[in-house]
């Protein structure tokens, strides 16, 4: 007999031993039941397998290298990118600026105006003649006496000798001022007119205080923009000295305005010479404002060449006068003379009636001009 084959798909009864198929639920020999199993397995097919990646196994250290490599080529690769659309410069990240066109009036830019420099001139060769001095030179060039003797190592007197050949410095040009605005009558009317200040004291009016002052109340008001006759004690007013009335005599309580500023000489130049002994010289200043009865213009006109010997001081009530015939040179040379003008106010009569004046201003500055002699004088010429 050959062996029974078996099964691996059948189940044996524990009763009778009869084998049968695995899915019975009773024995077809004893005919005992089988219980049915809660679950049955699933018969599994052959499932078909797909081709596995490779595996690739790390150690932690080596894994943590691998992404910090990966993080820095990213990092890497953006600065590249962003340093060719020009967002990234030399390293550091330049921000993007939108630009907004603003429309704004366009506003004349001022540049200080230098000061122009010069450089000084060359002094001048000239041949000394007969009769010329340091006073006549200086005269003639417009410079001092001491800058001919310091350039030429002269004595302190001087000395001159004709035929020698000495330097004389040029002047240093002085740089025009710049013109200014042109005030209209009422402005310049203002700027010209003397004031003086006064306080409000205790009982005084408008009317009072225009008695005092010989100026009309109207005037007072008017300068002062005062809307009535009513003042204050304390009170700061300006009283103009050009408006002053007219008076016979004194007034109640005289007053003496301040001192007159200093004239402003006009004619003629400074330094210039006259070379023909019948010239009329005009001295010309500008006025200091509206002079009193009592007041004049002190003109000092001296011969320098003649140590002061010469000598003529007027008092006139115009800006002007003519140099008087008496100061004429009479010898063959030129000779230096120097004026100036100061405001005087009379302070009594002489014996013979002739007023007695005081200086009542500052004194102007000092003009020079030359005169020659009889002769026609020695005029200096530049030798090139």
């Amino acid at each position: 007999m050959s062996p029974e084959n078996t099964n691996s798909n059948t189940k044996v009864c524990p009763t009778c031993g009869t084998r049968l198929s695995e899915n019975a639920t009773r024995c077809l020999v004893c005919g005992r039941n089988f219980s049915v199993p809660t679950s049955t397995k699933p018969v599994q097919s052959n499932p078909v397998e797909s081709p596995r990646l490779p595996e690739l196994k790390l150690s932690l250290p080596a894994a943590l290298g691998l992404i910090v490599l990966i993080l820095a080529l990213g990092a890497a690769i953006i600065f590249l990118i962003l340093q060719g659309t020009g967002h990234v410069a030399n390293g550091t990240a330049t921000p993007t600026l939108t630009v907004t066109p603003t429309i704004t009036a366009s506003k004349p830019t001022t540049e200080p105006t230098l000061a122009p420099t010069f450089t000084p001139l060359p002094p001048v060769q000239y041949t000394i003649k007969s009769g010329d001095s340091c006073l006549v030179l200086a005269a003639y060039y417009k410079v001092s006496t001491n800058s001919i003797i310091d350039l030429n190592n002269l004595g302190v007197d001087c000395t001159l000798y004709p035929g020698t050949v000495i330097k004389i410095p040029q002047p240093t040009p002085t740089a025009t001022a710049q013109p200014t605005g042109t005030l209209s009558a009422a402005q310049a009317t203002t700027s010209a007119c003397q004031t003086v200040a006064y306080v409000v004291k205790d009982n005084d009016t408008v009317s009072s205080i225009s008695a005092n002052y010989s100026i009309s109340i109207e005037s007072i008001k008017n300068y002062n923009n005062l809307p009535s006759d009513n003042v204050w004690v304390g009170e700061h007013l300006n009283l103009p000295l050009c408006e002053r009335l007219p008076t016979s005599g004194p007034t109640p309580t005289p007053t003496t305005p301040p001192p007159y500023a200093a004239a402003n000489l006009l004619l003629p130049n400074d330094g210039i010479v006259y070379s023909n002994i019948t010239d009329t010289i005009t001295l010309q200043w500008s006025s200091v404002g509206t002079l009193r009865d009592d007041e004049a213009y002190m003109v000092t006109i001296e011969d320098v060449s003649s140590t002061g010997t010469k000598r003529n001081v007027q008092y006139v009530k115009d800006t002007k006068v003519n140099v008087p015939v008496s100061l004429r040179p009479l010898d063959n040379t030129s000779h230096i003379f120097r004026w100036w003008v100061i405001a005087a106010r009379q302070t009594g009569s002489n014996t013979d009636s002739t007023p007695i004046y005081a200086t009542n201003g500052a004194t102007s500055a000092m003009r020079v001009f030359g005169w020659a002699g009889t002769n026609g004088g020695t005029n200096p010429t530049a030798t090139p």
